[in-house]
Protein backbone atom coordinates (compact mmCIF):
# COMPACT_ATOMS: atom_id res chain seq x y z
CA UNK A 1 0.00 0.00 0.00
CA UNK A 2 2.53 2.18 1.08
CA UNK A 3 4.51 1.76 -2.77
CA UNK A 4 1.06 2.59 -4.36
CA UNK A 5 0.79 5.88 -2.10
CA UNK A 6 4.50 6.74 -2.97
CA UNK A 7 3.99 6.17 -6.51
CA UNK A 8 1.35 8.51 -6.63
CA UNK A 9 3.04 10.91 -5.30
CA UNK A 10 5.86 10.64 -7.32
CA UNK A 11 3.63 10.90 -10.54
CA UNK A 12 1.92 14.32 -9.15
CA UNK A 13 5.60 15.67 -8.55
CA UNK A 14 6.51 14.83 -12.22
CA UNK A 15 3.05 16.94 -13.51
CA UNK A 16 4.04 19.84 -10.88
CA UNK A 17 7.51 19.59 -12.63
CA UNK A 18 6.24 19.64 -15.80
CA UNK A 19 3.91 22.85 -15.30
CA UNK A 20 6.78 24.43 -13.63
CA UNK A 21 9.16 23.61 -16.48
CA UNK A 22 6.86 24.63 -19.08
CA UNK A 23 5.88 27.85 -17.58
CA UNK A 24 9.49 28.84 -16.93
CA UNK A 25 10.20 28.25 -20.19
CA UNK A 26 7.46 30.79 -21.43
CA UNK A 27 8.37 33.41 -18.44
CA UNK A 28 11.70 33.24 -20.10
CA UNK A 29 10.20 34.40 -23.30
CA UNK A 30 8.97 37.54 -22.29
CA UNK A 31 11.88 39.00 -20.93
CA UNK A 32 14.16 38.65 -23.95
CA UNK A 33 15.61 41.81 -25.72
CA UNK A 34 12.98 41.09 -28.49
CA UNK A 35 9.84 40.07 -27.96
CA UNK A 36 6.86 39.20 -29.82
CA UNK A 37 2.80 38.99 -28.92
CA UNK A 38 2.97 35.49 -29.91
CA UNK A 39 4.84 34.44 -27.27
CA UNK A 40 2.19 36.54 -24.55
CA UNK A 41 -0.89 34.85 -26.11
CA UNK A 42 0.92 31.55 -25.57
CA UNK A 43 1.62 31.85 -21.66
CA UNK A 44 -1.63 33.31 -21.24
CA UNK A 45 -3.30 30.33 -23.22
CA UNK A 46 -1.25 27.72 -21.57
CA UNK A 47 -2.07 29.18 -17.76
CA UNK A 48 -5.70 29.38 -18.82
CA UNK A 49 -5.37 25.60 -19.90
CA UNK A 50 -3.55 24.79 -16.33
CA UNK A 51 -6.88 26.94 -14.67
CA UNK A 52 -9.22 24.99 -16.89
CA UNK A 53 -7.64 21.63 -15.62
CA UNK A 54 -7.70 22.97 -12.31
CA UNK A 55 -11.70 23.04 -12.58
CA UNK A 56 -12.13 19.95 -13.96
CA UNK A 57 -10.13 18.32 -10.99
CA UNK A 58 -12.15 20.21 -8.50
CA UNK A 59 -15.37 18.89 -10.37
CA UNK A 60 -13.79 15.46 -10.23
CA UNK A 61 -13.24 15.10 -6.89
CA UNK A 62 -15.83 17.65 -5.37
CA UNK A 63 -13.26 19.53 -3.62
CA UNK A 64 -13.93 23.57 -3.39
CA UNK A 65 -11.91 25.07 -1.33
CA UNK A 66 -8.46 26.84 -1.46
CA UNK A 67 -9.19 28.85 -4.33
CA UNK A 68 -7.13 31.10 -2.93
CA UNK A 69 -3.79 29.81 -2.46
CA UNK A 70 -4.71 27.90 -5.66
CA UNK A 71 -6.54 29.57 -8.44
CA UNK A 72 -5.67 33.21 -7.39
CA UNK A 73 -2.40 33.30 -7.95
CA UNK A 74 -2.29 32.36 -11.68
CA UNK A 75 -5.15 34.83 -12.35
CA UNK A 76 -3.38 37.48 -11.27
CA UNK A 77 -0.36 36.05 -12.94
CA UNK A 78 -3.14 36.09 -16.22
CA UNK A 79 -3.87 39.82 -15.78
CA UNK A 80 -0.69 40.85 -15.02
CA UNK A 81 0.85 39.02 -18.27
CA UNK A 82 -2.44 40.70 -20.31
CA UNK A 83 -1.87 44.37 -18.75
CA UNK A 84 2.05 43.84 -19.75
CA UNK A 85 0.67 42.89 -23.35
CA UNK A 86 -1.85 45.46 -23.99
CA UNK A 87 0.60 48.02 -22.89
CA UNK A 88 3.30 47.13 -25.45
CA UNK A 89 0.56 46.15 -28.39
CA UNK A 90 -2.07 49.32 -27.42
CA UNK A 91 -3.54 49.34 -30.57
CA UNK A 92 -4.42 45.91 -30.91
CA UNK A 93 -8.28 45.93 -29.89
CA UNK A 94 -8.80 41.94 -29.99
CA UNK A 95 -6.09 41.51 -27.16
CA UNK A 96 -8.15 44.10 -25.13
CA UNK A 97 -11.56 42.00 -25.96
CA UNK A 98 -9.68 38.86 -24.88
CA UNK A 99 -8.38 40.43 -21.47
CA UNK A 100 -12.19 41.83 -20.66
CA UNK A 101 -13.42 38.08 -21.57
CA UNK A 102 -10.79 36.14 -19.09
CA UNK A 103 -12.08 38.60 -16.28
CA UNK A 104 -15.71 37.83 -17.03
CA UNK A 105 -14.81 34.20 -17.14
CA UNK A 106 -12.99 33.65 -14.01
CA UNK A 107 -15.01 36.06 -11.58
CA UNK A 108 -12.32 39.36 -11.54
CA UNK A 109 -15.57 41.24 -12.97
CA UNK A 110 -14.00 44.43 -11.00
CA UNK A 111 -10.84 43.91 -13.06
CA UNK A 112 -13.42 44.64 -16.52
CA UNK A 113 -13.66 48.03 -15.62
CA UNK A 114 -10.18 48.87 -15.28
CA UNK A 115 -9.61 46.67 -18.37
CA UNK A 116 -12.18 48.86 -20.56
CA UNK A 117 -11.12 52.05 -19.05
CA UNK A 118 -7.38 51.81 -19.73
CA UNK A 119 -8.79 50.82 -23.29
CA UNK A 120 -11.03 53.54 -24.00
CA UNK A 121 -8.18 55.91 -22.89
CA UNK A 122 -6.45 54.36 -26.17
CA UNK A 123 -9.33 53.99 -28.40
CA UNK A 124 -12.09 56.71 -27.61
CA UNK A 125 -12.47 57.19 -31.29
CA UNK A 126 -14.27 53.99 -31.58
CA UNK A 127 -18.05 53.85 -30.25
CA UNK A 128 -18.41 50.70 -30.04
CA UNK A 129 -15.82 50.41 -27.80
CA UNK A 130 -18.14 52.73 -25.72
CA UNK A 131 -21.20 50.55 -26.30
CA UNK A 132 -19.54 47.36 -25.24
CA UNK A 133 -17.78 49.13 -22.01
CA UNK A 134 -21.11 50.40 -20.77
CA UNK A 135 -23.17 46.96 -21.50
CA UNK A 136 -20.31 45.58 -19.18
CA UNK A 137 -21.19 47.56 -16.10
CA UNK A 138 -24.87 46.84 -16.45
CA UNK A 139 -24.69 43.42 -17.32
CA UNK A 140 -21.95 42.47 -15.18
CA UNK A 141 -21.87 44.85 -12.62
CA UNK A 142 -25.29 45.24 -12.17
CA UNK A 143 -24.70 49.58 -12.36
CA UNK A 144 -26.25 51.35 -14.32
CA UNK A 145 -25.19 54.58 -12.91
CA UNK A 146 -21.69 53.72 -14.24
CA UNK A 147 -23.19 52.60 -17.47
CA UNK A 148 -24.84 55.98 -17.99
CA UNK A 149 -21.88 57.53 -17.09
CA UNK A 150 -19.77 55.67 -19.69
CA UNK A 151 -22.50 56.67 -22.30
CA UNK A 152 -22.56 60.44 -21.36
CA UNK A 153 -18.78 60.11 -21.99
CA UNK A 154 -19.00 58.33 -25.36
CA UNK A 155 -21.54 61.57 -26.54
CA UNK A 156 -18.70 63.82 -25.81
CA UNK A 157 -16.53 61.82 -28.36
CA UNK A 158 -19.14 60.76 -30.71
CA UNK A 159 -22.34 63.41 -30.51
CA UNK A 160 -24.31 62.93 -33.55
CA UNK A 161 -23.62 58.53 -33.10
CA UNK A 162 -27.13 56.68 -33.83
CA UNK A 163 -25.65 53.25 -32.44
CA UNK A 164 -24.62 55.44 -29.26
CA UNK A 165 -27.62 57.11 -28.73
CA UNK A 166 -29.70 53.73 -29.62
CA UNK A 167 -28.02 51.70 -26.89
CA UNK A 168 -28.44 54.50 -24.11
CA UNK A 169 -31.68 54.80 -24.94
CA UNK A 170 -32.32 50.69 -24.35
CA UNK A 171 -30.14 50.90 -21.68
CA UNK A 172 -32.41 53.66 -19.50
CA UNK A 173 -34.96 51.07 -20.06
CA UNK A 174 -33.39 47.95 -19.39
CA UNK A 175 -32.56 50.19 -16.02
CA UNK A 176 -36.30 51.22 -15.68
CA UNK A 177 -37.19 47.50 -16.35
CA UNK A 178 -35.20 46.27 -13.40
CA UNK A 179 -36.69 49.16 -10.93
CA UNK A 180 -40.23 47.93 -11.58
CA UNK A 181 -39.10 44.21 -11.16
CA UNK A 182 -37.72 45.05 -7.91
CA UNK A 183 -40.52 47.19 -6.84
CA UNK A 184 -43.01 44.23 -7.59
CA UNK A 185 -41.02 41.74 -5.57
CA UNK A 186 -40.57 44.02 -2.61
CA UNK A 187 -44.83 44.56 -2.60
CA UNK A 188 -45.20 41.01 -3.54
CA UNK A 189 -42.77 39.96 -0.34
CA UNK A 190 -45.41 42.70 1.19
CA UNK A 191 -41.90 44.58 2.07
CA UNK A 192 -41.97 48.01 3.67
CA UNK A 193 -40.79 50.45 0.42
CA UNK A 194 -39.90 53.62 2.63
CA UNK A 195 -36.13 52.93 2.67
CA UNK A 196 -36.28 52.43 -1.43
CA UNK A 197 -36.68 55.55 -3.78
CA UNK A 198 -38.79 54.63 -6.55
CA UNK A 199 -39.76 57.88 -8.58
CA UNK A 200 -42.88 57.16 -10.24
CA UNK A 201 -40.58 59.17 -13.44
CA UNK A 202 -38.36 57.30 -13.61
CA UNK A 203 -40.59 53.91 -13.14
CA UNK A 204 -42.58 55.27 -16.24
CA UNK A 205 -39.80 55.79 -18.72
CA UNK A 206 -38.80 59.85 -18.24
CA UNK A 207 -35.25 59.49 -18.45
CA UNK A 208 -35.23 57.35 -21.35
CA UNK A 209 -37.47 60.45 -23.15
CA UNK A 210 -35.35 62.51 -22.07
CA UNK A 211 -31.93 60.99 -23.72
CA UNK A 212 -34.50 60.42 -26.70
CA UNK A 213 -35.33 64.62 -27.02
CA UNK A 214 -31.64 64.49 -26.61
CA UNK A 215 -30.95 62.65 -29.67
CA UNK A 216 -33.70 63.84 -32.32
CA UNK A 217 -32.22 67.30 -31.04
CA UNK A 218 -28.95 66.27 -32.67
CA UNK A 219 -30.15 63.58 -35.15
CA UNK A 220 -32.86 64.68 -37.07
CA UNK A 221 -34.04 62.14 -39.43
CA UNK A 222 -37.24 59.77 -39.51
CA UNK A 223 -35.12 56.47 -39.76
CA UNK A 224 -33.48 57.36 -36.42
CA UNK A 225 -36.84 58.40 -34.87
CA UNK A 226 -38.28 54.59 -36.11
CA UNK A 227 -35.52 52.65 -34.40
CA UNK A 228 -35.95 54.15 -31.04
CA UNK A 229 -39.64 53.52 -31.62
CA UNK A 230 -38.84 50.02 -31.99
CA UNK A 231 -36.60 49.44 -28.99
CA UNK A 232 -39.39 51.38 -26.99
CA UNK A 233 -41.60 48.52 -28.49
CA UNK A 234 -39.72 45.76 -26.78
CA UNK A 235 -40.79 46.83 -23.20
CA UNK A 236 -44.43 46.25 -22.13
CA UNK A 237 -44.30 49.52 -19.84
CA UNK A 238 -43.75 52.09 -22.56
CA UNK A 239 -47.28 53.15 -24.10
CA UNK A 240 -46.82 56.02 -23.25
CA UNK A 241 -43.62 57.02 -24.27
CA UNK A 242 -44.28 54.82 -27.69
CA UNK A 243 -47.57 57.32 -28.26
CA UNK A 244 -44.94 60.33 -27.49
CA UNK A 245 -42.28 59.26 -30.50
CA UNK A 246 -45.16 58.31 -32.64
CA UNK A 247 -46.85 62.05 -32.37
CA UNK A 248 -43.27 63.41 -32.57
CA UNK A 249 -43.04 61.42 -36.32
CA UNK A 250 -46.65 62.57 -37.27
CA UNK A 251 -45.66 66.33 -36.54
CA UNK A 252 -42.22 66.69 -37.42
CA UNK A 253 -41.00 63.88 -40.01
CA UNK A 254 -43.84 63.58 -42.64
CA UNK A 255 -41.34 64.86 -45.57
CA UNK A 256 -39.46 61.68 -45.34
CA UNK A 257 -41.19 58.72 -47.26
CA UNK A 258 -39.89 56.36 -44.42
CA UNK A 259 -42.40 57.87 -42.15
CA UNK A 260 -45.56 57.26 -44.37
CA UNK A 261 -44.15 53.68 -44.83
CA UNK A 262 -43.93 52.81 -41.50
CA UNK A 263 -47.24 54.52 -40.54
CA UNK A 264 -49.08 52.92 -43.17
CA UNK A 265 -47.52 49.38 -41.90
CA UNK A 266 -48.93 49.72 -38.40
CA UNK A 267 -52.22 49.07 -40.18
CA UNK A 268 -51.26 45.70 -40.51
CA UNK A 269 -51.15 44.98 -36.64
CA UNK A 270 -54.19 47.04 -36.00
CA UNK A 271 -56.49 43.78 -34.46
CA UNK A 272 -59.25 42.08 -36.41
CA UNK A 273 -62.82 41.44 -36.11
CA UNK A 274 -62.91 38.65 -33.82
CA UNK A 275 -66.14 36.65 -35.42
CA UNK A 276 -64.90 37.17 -38.72
CA UNK A 277 -61.50 34.83 -38.11
CA UNK A 278 -62.96 31.68 -37.73
CA UNK A 279 -63.17 30.96 -41.40
CA UNK A 280 -60.39 31.15 -44.39
CA UNK A 281 -62.75 33.66 -46.14
CA UNK A 282 -63.52 35.56 -43.28
CA UNK A 283 -59.97 35.93 -42.60
CA UNK A 284 -58.88 36.81 -46.10
CA UNK A 285 -61.63 39.59 -45.82
CA UNK A 286 -60.12 41.01 -42.47
CA UNK A 287 -56.67 40.96 -43.87
CA UNK A 288 -57.88 42.42 -46.85
CA UNK A 289 -59.45 45.84 -44.98
CA UNK A 290 -55.97 45.90 -43.20
CA UNK A 291 -54.25 46.10 -46.17
CA UNK A 292 -56.83 48.83 -48.17
CA UNK A 293 -56.36 50.61 -44.57
CA UNK A 294 -52.20 50.36 -45.35
CA UNK A 295 -52.76 51.44 -48.90
CA UNK A 296 -55.42 54.81 -47.55
CA UNK A 297 -52.15 55.95 -45.58
CA UNK A 298 -49.95 55.42 -48.85
CA UNK A 299 -52.42 57.77 -50.96
CA UNK A 300 -51.97 60.39 -48.33
CA UNK A 301 -48.62 59.72 -48.53
CA UNK A 302 -48.09 60.29 -52.46
CA UNK A 303 -50.23 63.57 -52.37
CA UNK A 304 -48.13 64.97 -49.62
CA UNK A 305 -44.42 63.65 -50.72
CA UNK A 306 -44.56 63.36 -54.36
CA UNK A 307 -41.43 61.71 -54.80
CA UNK A 308 -39.50 58.46 -56.13
CA UNK A 309 -38.54 57.05 -52.80
CA UNK A 310 -42.33 57.69 -51.42
CA UNK A 311 -43.51 55.42 -54.63
CA UNK A 312 -41.00 53.52 -54.17
CA UNK A 313 -42.40 52.51 -50.50
CA UNK A 314 -45.84 52.34 -52.05
CA UNK A 315 -44.83 49.72 -54.87
CA UNK A 316 -42.40 47.60 -52.46
CA UNK A 317 -45.05 47.60 -49.92
CA UNK A 318 -48.02 45.92 -53.10
CA UNK A 319 -45.26 44.02 -54.34
CA UNK A 320 -44.76 42.22 -50.42
CA UNK A 321 -48.49 41.45 -50.25
CA UNK A 322 -48.93 40.44 -53.98
CA UNK A 323 -46.09 37.75 -52.96
CA UNK A 324 -47.49 36.00 -50.27
CA UNK A 325 -49.33 32.89 -50.96
CA UNK A 326 -53.13 32.77 -50.22
CA UNK A 327 -55.83 30.14 -51.18
CA UNK A 328 -58.44 32.97 -51.75
CA UNK A 329 -58.63 34.14 -55.08
CA UNK A 330 -60.42 37.40 -54.16
CA UNK A 331 -57.53 38.53 -52.12
CA UNK A 332 -54.95 37.33 -54.61
CA UNK A 333 -56.99 39.23 -57.57
CA UNK A 334 -57.14 42.56 -55.32
CA UNK A 335 -53.54 42.41 -54.48
CA UNK A 336 -52.61 41.70 -58.41
CA UNK A 337 -55.07 44.54 -59.16
CA UNK A 338 -54.18 47.16 -57.03
CA UNK A 339 -50.28 46.12 -57.66
CA UNK A 340 -50.49 46.67 -60.94
CA UNK A 341 -52.32 49.92 -60.24
CA UNK A 342 -49.52 51.42 -58.04
CA UNK A 343 -47.13 50.76 -60.73
CA UNK A 344 -49.05 52.34 -63.68
CA UNK A 345 -49.32 55.28 -61.30
CA UNK A 346 -45.49 55.56 -60.41
CA UNK A 347 -44.52 54.95 -64.35
CA UNK A 348 -47.06 58.24 -64.98
CA UNK A 349 -45.51 60.41 -62.33
CA UNK A 350 -41.56 59.49 -63.97
CA UNK A 351 -41.14 58.47 -60.54
CA UNK A 352 -41.22 54.51 -60.92
CA UNK A 353 -37.64 52.63 -60.22
CA UNK A 354 -35.35 50.92 -62.77
CA UNK A 355 -35.75 47.42 -60.88
CA UNK A 356 -39.58 47.23 -60.35
CA UNK A 357 -40.31 47.58 -64.58
CA UNK A 358 -38.82 43.38 -64.40
CA UNK A 359 -42.00 42.96 -61.49
CA UNK A 360 -44.93 45.09 -64.06
CA UNK A 361 -43.51 42.55 -66.71
CA UNK A 362 -43.60 39.41 -64.48
CA UNK A 363 -47.00 39.84 -63.66
CA UNK A 364 -48.09 41.32 -67.16
CA UNK A 365 -46.68 38.38 -69.00
CA UNK A 366 -48.03 35.72 -66.37
CA UNK A 367 -51.73 36.97 -66.80
CA UNK A 368 -51.62 36.96 -70.85
CA UNK A 369 -51.59 40.73 -71.35
CA UNK A 370 -49.17 40.21 -74.01
CA UNK A 371 -49.91 44.11 -75.40
CA UNK A 372 -49.86 45.43 -72.02
CA UNK A 373 -46.09 43.64 -71.69
CA UNK A 374 -45.08 45.16 -75.14
CA UNK A 375 -46.19 48.56 -74.07
CA UNK A 376 -44.46 48.11 -70.99
CA UNK A 377 -41.27 47.27 -72.71
CA UNK A 378 -41.61 49.98 -74.85
CA UNK A 379 -42.28 52.63 -72.11
CA UNK A 380 -39.12 51.24 -69.75
CA UNK A 381 -36.67 51.96 -72.61
CA UNK A 382 -38.12 55.54 -73.23
CA UNK A 383 -37.73 55.87 -69.60
CA UNK A 384 -34.50 54.73 -68.74
CA UNK A 385 -33.03 54.93 -72.19
CA UNK A 386 -29.16 54.46 -71.24
CA UNK A 387 -29.79 51.58 -68.91
CA UNK A 388 -28.51 48.33 -70.45
CA UNK A 389 -29.92 45.69 -68.18
CA UNK A 390 -33.86 47.81 -69.10
CA UNK A 391 -33.00 47.76 -73.03
CA UNK A 392 -32.22 43.53 -72.52
CA UNK A 393 -35.39 42.96 -70.26
CA UNK A 394 -37.66 44.95 -72.45
CA UNK A 395 -35.93 43.70 -76.02
CA UNK A 396 -35.97 39.94 -74.44
CA UNK A 397 -39.91 40.75 -73.75
CA UNK A 398 -40.78 41.44 -76.97
CA UNK A 399 -38.71 38.95 -78.81
CA UNK A 400 -40.65 36.30 -76.37
CA UNK A 401 -43.72 38.03 -77.55
CA UNK A 402 -42.61 37.75 -81.10
CA UNK A 403 -42.57 41.65 -82.03
CA UNK A 404 -41.43 42.48 -86.01
CA UNK A 405 -39.98 45.93 -84.45
CA UNK A 406 -37.27 43.88 -82.16
CA UNK A 407 -34.69 44.01 -85.29
CA UNK A 408 -34.87 48.26 -85.21
CA UNK A 409 -34.61 48.37 -81.57
CA UNK A 410 -31.40 46.74 -80.96
CA UNK A 411 -30.28 49.57 -83.39
CA UNK A 412 -31.75 52.10 -81.49
CA UNK A 413 -30.74 50.45 -77.94
CA UNK A 414 -26.98 50.72 -79.05
CA UNK A 415 -27.19 54.33 -80.24
CA UNK A 416 -28.36 55.35 -76.27
CA UNK A 417 -26.20 52.71 -73.97
CA UNK A 418 -22.72 53.94 -73.31
CA UNK A 419 -20.49 51.39 -75.97
CA UNK A 420 -18.59 50.18 -73.14
CA UNK A 421 -21.38 48.50 -71.64
CA UNK A 422 -22.99 47.34 -73.96
CA UNK A 423 -21.86 43.93 -74.51
CA UNK A 424 -25.19 42.07 -73.22
CA UNK A 425 -27.01 44.09 -76.25
CA UNK A 426 -24.59 42.40 -79.06
CA UNK A 427 -24.95 38.94 -77.33
CA UNK A 428 -28.79 39.08 -77.12
CA UNK A 429 -28.79 40.53 -80.99
CA UNK A 430 -26.67 37.51 -82.44
CA UNK A 431 -28.91 35.25 -80.01
CA UNK A 432 -32.00 36.50 -81.58
CA UNK A 433 -31.03 36.96 -85.34
CA UNK A 434 -29.82 32.99 -85.33
CA UNK A 435 -32.98 32.57 -84.65
CA UNK A 436 -35.07 34.74 -86.34
CA UNK A 437 -32.74 36.47 -89.29
CA UNK A 438 -31.30 35.21 -92.36
CA UNK A 439 -27.47 33.67 -92.55
CA UNK A 440 -26.91 37.04 -94.60
CA UNK A 441 -28.96 39.63 -91.56
CA UNK A 442 -26.48 37.21 -88.99
CA UNK A 443 -23.67 37.51 -90.63
CA UNK A 444 -24.18 41.80 -91.30
CA UNK A 445 -24.55 41.90 -87.21
CA UNK A 446 -21.46 40.19 -86.93
CA UNK A 447 -19.49 42.73 -89.38
CA UNK A 448 -21.05 45.53 -87.21
CA UNK A 449 -19.83 44.08 -83.93
CA UNK A 450 -16.36 43.30 -84.87
CA UNK A 451 -15.68 47.19 -86.17
CA UNK A 452 -16.32 47.98 -82.36
CA UNK A 453 -14.47 50.05 -81.00
CA UNK A 454 -14.71 48.38 -77.27
CA UNK A 455 -12.26 45.26 -76.95
CA UNK A 456 -14.39 43.35 -75.43
CA UNK A 457 -17.26 43.52 -78.02
CA UNK A 458 -14.48 43.02 -80.63
CA UNK A 459 -13.30 39.91 -79.29
CA UNK A 460 -16.28 38.62 -78.10
CA UNK A 461 -17.89 39.03 -82.17
CA UNK A 462 -14.91 37.13 -83.60
CA UNK A 463 -14.83 34.15 -80.99
CA UNK A 464 -18.84 34.14 -81.82
CA UNK A 465 -18.79 34.77 -85.63
CA UNK A 466 -15.66 31.88 -86.18
CA UNK A 467 -18.31 29.35 -83.94
CA UNK A 468 -21.18 30.25 -85.80
CA UNK A 469 -19.09 30.45 -89.51
CA UNK A 470 -18.43 26.77 -88.47
CA UNK A 471 -21.98 25.75 -87.66
CA UNK A 472 -23.65 26.82 -90.46
CA UNK A 473 -20.93 26.51 -93.12
CA UNK A 474 -18.21 23.81 -91.66
CA UNK A 475 -14.67 23.42 -91.41
CA UNK A 476 -14.25 25.67 -94.71
CA UNK A 477 -16.39 28.64 -93.72
CA UNK A 478 -14.70 28.51 -90.44
CA UNK A 479 -11.20 28.47 -91.91
CA UNK A 480 -11.56 31.37 -94.09
CA UNK A 481 -13.04 33.35 -91.20
CA UNK A 482 -10.09 32.76 -89.02
CA UNK A 483 -7.85 33.82 -91.59
CA UNK A 484 -9.50 36.95 -92.43
CA UNK A 485 -9.87 38.17 -88.78
CA UNK A 486 -6.36 36.55 -87.14
CA UNK A 487 -4.70 39.96 -87.85
CA UNK A 488 -7.33 42.04 -87.02
CA UNK A 489 -6.62 43.14 -83.39
CA UNK A 490 -7.42 43.15 -80.61
CA UNK A 491 -7.87 38.83 -80.43
CA UNK A 492 -8.25 37.00 -77.42
CA UNK A 493 -6.75 33.76 -76.88
CA UNK A 494 -10.20 31.66 -77.63
CA UNK A 495 -10.51 32.77 -80.64
CA UNK A 496 -7.53 30.37 -81.76
CA UNK A 497 -8.24 27.83 -78.98
CA UNK A 498 -11.56 27.49 -80.96
CA UNK A 499 -10.18 27.08 -84.54
CA UNK A 500 -7.61 24.33 -82.56
CA UNK A 501 -10.79 22.72 -81.65
CA UNK A 502 -12.18 22.68 -85.06
CA UNK A 503 -9.10 21.21 -86.72
CA UNK A 504 -8.77 18.72 -84.22
CA UNK A 505 -12.49 17.55 -84.75
CA UNK A 506 -11.77 16.72 -88.30
CA UNK A 507 -11.47 13.44 -89.80
CA UNK A 508 -7.97 13.71 -90.66
CA UNK A 509 -6.80 16.97 -88.31
CA UNK A 510 -3.65 18.84 -90.31
CA UNK A 511 -0.56 19.31 -88.04
CA UNK A 512 0.78 22.16 -90.32
CA UNK A 513 -2.09 23.97 -89.81
CA UNK A 514 -2.50 23.69 -85.72
CA UNK A 515 1.29 24.39 -85.94
CA UNK A 516 -0.14 27.64 -87.87
CA UNK A 517 -2.85 28.81 -85.43
CA UNK A 518 -0.16 27.77 -81.97
CA UNK A 519 2.51 29.80 -83.26
CA UNK A 520 -0.15 32.64 -84.61
CA UNK A 521 -1.45 32.77 -80.99
CA UNK A 522 2.01 32.73 -79.43
CA UNK A 523 2.72 36.23 -81.08
CA UNK A 524 -0.05 37.63 -79.33
CA UNK A 525 0.36 36.15 -75.73
CA UNK A 526 3.92 33.52 -75.82
CA UNK A 527 5.00 36.57 -73.34
CA UNK A 528 2.67 35.69 -70.37
CA UNK A 529 0.61 32.38 -71.15
CA UNK A 530 2.44 29.46 -70.34
CA UNK A 531 -0.42 27.04 -70.87
CA UNK A 532 -0.41 27.51 -74.48
CA UNK A 533 3.37 26.60 -74.64
CA UNK A 534 2.71 23.34 -72.74
CA UNK A 535 -0.24 22.56 -75.11
CA UNK A 536 1.87 23.42 -78.12
CA UNK A 537 4.73 20.92 -76.64
CA UNK A 538 1.32 18.43 -75.59
CA UNK A 539 0.22 18.78 -79.49
CA UNK A 540 3.97 18.03 -80.91
CA UNK A 541 4.49 14.86 -78.35
CA UNK A 542 1.15 13.87 -79.42
CA UNK A 543 -0.10 11.25 -82.14
CA UNK A 544 -0.11 14.02 -85.21
CA UNK A 545 3.44 15.91 -84.28
CA UNK A 546 6.99 15.25 -84.41
CA UNK A 547 8.42 14.96 -80.85
CA UNK A 548 11.40 15.97 -81.67
CA UNK A 549 10.20 19.80 -81.96
CA UNK A 550 9.48 20.03 -78.51
CA UNK A 551 12.86 20.85 -77.28
CA UNK A 552 12.73 23.71 -79.71
CA UNK A 553 9.34 24.83 -78.26
CA UNK A 554 10.45 24.42 -74.76
CA UNK A 555 13.98 26.52 -75.60
CA UNK A 556 11.87 29.48 -77.31
CA UNK A 557 9.18 29.33 -74.25
CA UNK A 558 11.91 29.98 -72.15
CA UNK A 559 13.32 32.45 -74.18
CA UNK A 560 10.01 34.86 -74.35
CA UNK A 561 8.46 33.85 -71.38
CA UNK A 562 8.46 36.62 -68.74
CA UNK A 563 8.32 36.81 -64.80
CA UNK A 564 6.46 34.23 -62.58
CA UNK A 565 5.24 32.90 -66.23
CA UNK A 566 8.62 31.13 -66.67
CA UNK A 567 8.74 29.38 -63.38
CA UNK A 568 5.01 28.01 -63.79
CA UNK A 569 6.20 26.63 -67.25
CA UNK A 570 9.16 25.14 -65.86
CA UNK A 571 7.51 22.74 -62.87
CA UNK A 572 4.28 22.35 -64.62
CA UNK A 573 6.57 21.08 -67.69
CA UNK A 574 8.75 18.96 -64.93
CA UNK A 575 5.26 17.25 -64.21
CA UNK A 576 4.72 16.72 -67.68
CA UNK A 577 7.74 14.98 -68.38
CA UNK A 578 7.11 12.58 -65.30
CA UNK A 579 3.58 11.98 -66.21
CA UNK A 580 2.43 13.62 -63.47
CA UNK A 581 0.55 16.20 -65.64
Amino acid sequence: MAEIVQQRIEERSLKVKSIIKRATALEYKLHRLIINKEDFIAYIQYEINVLELIKKRRMHIHYQFKKEEIEFPIIHRINSVFKRATKKWKDDVQLWFSHAAFCKKWGTKGQISKVFSAMLAIHPDKPALWIMAAKSELEDRSSSESARHLFLRALRFHPNNKKVYQEYFRMELLHCEKLRKQKKDLEKAEMDLGEYEFSPEILSGKLAEVVYRDATGKINEAEFVISLLNIAAIFDFTKELQDFILQDLQDNYTKDSLTWDFMAKRELEAPGAGEELHTAKGRASDINRREERCCQVYEEGVKSLNTEPMWTCYVAYCWERLKRKTNVQELKEKRQERQLGVLQRAHNSSLLKEGYYTNWLKILLSTGDNEGAATVAMAATQRYSQSVAVWSLSLRTLMQLGSGDVGRLFQEALTHVNPKESLPLWQLQIQWSVTNQSPEETEAVFKRGLLSAVPAVAMEMKESYLDWSFSTGGYKKARKTFTSLQENRPLSKAFFTIMIKIEKEQETPKMNHLRDYYERALQEFGTSDDELWLQYIQEEMGSLGQPENSGKIHWRAMKFLEGESVERFTSKFTLMQTGHL
